[in-house]
């Protein structure tokens, strides 16, 4: 890529447009921990840091291990995968891979100190999930596996991780609350393989998209939306309390045009803007739910 440094590379590497599902939980948690006067700023930090390092590590295990999977071809309508295009080179997307990791183990080790083996199991946990995403005999990706642990590790388990080492306990009402980014995260994902359903095809990659058809996909990222969107207004009855978290359920009406592209297009190169999109709707909705919720 002519003009493109080698920091550049690294950039679009870790896919900065996707880092918004591992911030949105984060917020949320530290929203809900402060509403409760559970809040500290310094496990919320170490948190943030150990989800976005987790994020990028896993971006990067994508990039390398669908290149050496076959996945990555040259007609491919998302953005270049830099280990397929030969711009950065195997060996050297391994190295930032275990620098993703290790930076995520460094902030995890004091999140460890602070709230025990909970804390240790979500992060061992995170961490597999995220190599073996495209790694691996079964990896997660291929076998149309990936929705449900996006559902649940970019959702309660970030939500409630987040909310836990820094209250030290756990309410049901928090992973509740998870669900949002968790579905949020689920319609990028169906976005991701609606584009990319033809050459997930040829090259054996059992989506759910591959699996169940382009209405499936696109059923599957409105109605991730919208149970994203309720959450708030189950969580309003549930405590009786917070009632400005209510903005949030608003969210689907910013989004309608983009909606309303993906339940119309027939694919294409169209949907990477619907997935950056997707990702400021995300982060749009954990800001007015975790203001909300403060005031």
């Amino acid at each position: 890529m002519k003009g493109c440094s080698t920091i550049g590379l690294w950039i679009l590497a870790a896919r900065p447009k996707t880092l918004w599902a591992a911030v949105a939980p984060v917020l949320i948690g530290t929203a809900m921990a402060f509403g409760d006067g559970h809040g500290a700023w310094l496990p919320a930090v170490m948190a943030l840091l150990g989800a976005v390092a987790i994020q990028v590590g896993t971006n990067l295990a994508n990039d390398y291990y669908d290149c050496q999977k076959g996945a990555d071809r040259e007609d491919r309508l998302g953005p270049m995968r830099l280990t397929q295009a030969g711009l950065i080179a195997p060996a050297a997307m391994r190295r930032g891979i275990a620098v993703a990791f290790s930076i995520a183990a460094a902030a995890g080790a004091y999140l460890i100190y602070r709230g025990g083996w909970p804390i240790a199991l979500i992060g061992v946990l995170s961490v597999l999930s995220g190599i073996l995403y495209t790694a691996g005999p079964y990896p997660l990706g291929y076998i149309g596996l990936a929705d449900l642990f996006v559902l649940i590790f970019f959702g309660p388990v970030a939500v409630g991780g987040t909310y836990y080492v820094q209250a030290l306990t756990l309410e049901s009402g928090v992973l509740l609350a998870g669900l949002s980014p968790g579905f949020f995260s689920v319609a990028i994902l169906a976005v991701n393989n609606l584009r990319d359903v033809e050459s997930d095809t040829q090259s054996g990659k059992k989506t759910l998209a591959v699996r169940f058809g382009k209405r499936f996909a696109r059923l599957e990222y409105l109605l991730s939306i919208l149970l994203a969107s309720l959450v708030p207004l189950v969580l309003f009855v549930y405590h009786e309390a917070h009632p400005w978290s209510l903005l949030a359920v608003l969210v689907p009406l910013v989004g309608i045009r983009t909606i309303r592209t993906v339940l119309t297009t027939s694919g294409g190169p169209v949907l990477n803007d619907v997935l950056a999109v997707t990702g400021k709707l995300l982060l749009l909705f954990s800001i007015l739910f975790s203001v909300g919720w403060l005031l």
